[in-house]
């Protein structure tokens, strides 16, 4: 609650799926794409190759489902994916 009223409650529900993050993608998934930062009810998940990217695109409503159940519903409605930078 202290964090919600500081306004740094996008920062607890990114921790959070962070945290459920393997156990909604598994691991094939979760080797290759992170979650990086939440903007409105956007996750934006940083991935190692383009083709994670298209991949996302294809898992995206049974992501957001799984996230829906780990962490609550509404939360996060749509996922971006954006390649890494090494």
């Amino acid at each position: 609650a202290y964090l919600r009223t500081e306004g740094h409650g996008r920062a607890l529900v990114l921790a959070r799926i962070a945290a459920a993050w393997d156990n909604v993608v598994g691991p094939d998934v979760a080797a290759h794409a992170r979650p990086r930062a939440l903007r409105d009810r956007t996750l934006v998940v940083a991935v190692d190759h383009a083709a994670w990217a298209t991949q996302l695109g294809f898992l995206a409503e049974q992501i957001l489902a799984g996230l829906a159940a780990e962490i609550g519903p509404g939360l996060v409605e749509a996922l971006e994916a954006t390649l890494r930078r090494t």
